[in-house]
């Protein structure tokens, strides 16, 4: 047999085997065991964007430059922030259970144990009154948001994260090099987000709005999104070569996106990037101060994502293990 044979049927063998991944590449409904609950997850192909913004654009901060081009790798994403009808399922089952296992002494109720994978109950309806059935839930830690994905995959067995900036970024913008999904004209703004405008001083219900071009609802408002990174307003300047996200190496700011039902236009950019603060549980009722809840934070929800490529087990582990959790 010839090599130049060799190499056709390596080359038919390879293109096979990627039209096989690519077909399996495509939006899916995850099932929650246990609940009549879905969540919808949207095929996310992978690309190269600029992450930023350019100098010209109105409303532009400096913690959006230098534009820098960025490749993503392909992923889904939650079709929709998640809500509380699924989150509740995560922060309330066994709760007793949990939290008799938790807090066996009361003199060491700061100490981390196995049954911490779930929030403490809450002293106040953290829905604050403005909906709870079909509404994104808010008010959780970043703390919160990633134990949330290691419950899901431990129920599930598939890998859940929370996206990267760039990622977040990426998705946000859907193929736009414009201020906004759909362009730069803020008059279209209502079409696609809540924001102060037109939320009456709340959020709404998940999907509702206008999709971007990637079938992905309330990228721009609703409530701000969770990512894995450390928020650096300096971050593009310095990021190093092949760093997928900026590691967390301290309690705040981490990053949050896309704006909110409380923000103005400029805040639903893009490009427009965030940092945690402390002061966002600052009223939090309990003490020591919930790792899990920021009671101050009712515009603070999150969507999830899974790579195609799904990481190691001591990659998974990584993920879903938060430095810094003890400063909570």
């Amino acid at each position: 047999m010839s090599k130049k044979f060799l190499h056709l049927i390596l080359t038919i063998s390879i293109c096979f085997q990627a039209v096989a991944q690519n077909a399996d590449f495509k939006n899916y409904t995850q099932k929650i065991g246990g609940s009549t609950q879905v969540y919808d997850m949207v095929a996310v192909p992978g690309g190269e964007f600029m992450m930023g913004s350019p100098a010209s654009e109105k409303g532009r901060k400096a913690d959006e430059g230098p534009q820098h081009k960025v490749k993503i790798e392909p992923f889904w994403m939650g079709k929709t922030e998640v809500i509380w009808d699924i989150y509740d399922l995560y922060a309330f089952k066994n709760m007793e259970k949990e939290m008799a296992a938790r807090y066996p002494d009361p003199d060491k109720s700061v100490q981390k144990t196995d049954a911490s994978t779930r929030p403490s109950p809450p002293y106040v309806d953290m829905s604050f009154g403005m909906g709870r059935s079909g509404y994104p839930a808010i008010n959780m830690t970043q703390y919160a948001a990633i134990f949330f994905c290691k419950w899901l995959y431990e129920k599930t067995g598939i890998f859940y994260r929370l996206p990267t900036e760039a990622e977040w970024e990426y998705a946000a913008r859907a193929g736009s090099k414009t201020a906004y999904s759909f362009g730069n004209d803020e008059a279209q703004l209502g079409e696609y987000a809540w924001y102060r405008k037109n939320s009456d001083a709340a959020y709404k219900k998940v999907g509702q709005k206008k999709p971007n071009a990637f079938g992905l609802y309330d990228m721009h408002g609703n409530v701000m999104e969770w990512t894995l990174d450390q928020y650096i307003p300096d971050y593009y300047a310095k990021r190093p070569a092949n760093e997928a996200f900026a590691p967390v190496t301290e309690l705040y700011p981490t990053s949050v996106r896309g704006g909110s039902w409380d923000d103005e236009p400029v805040d639903l950019r893009s490009a427009a990037r965030v940092g945690s603060k402390a002061d966002w549980k600052v009223l939090d009722p309990q003490l020591p101060k919930s790792e899990w809840w920021m009671t101050s934070a009712s515009f603070v929800g999150f969507r999830i994502v899974r790579p195609v490529k799904t990481p190691s087990p001591e990659e998974i582990k990584a993920y879903y293990s938060p430095k810094l959790i003890e400063d909570y």
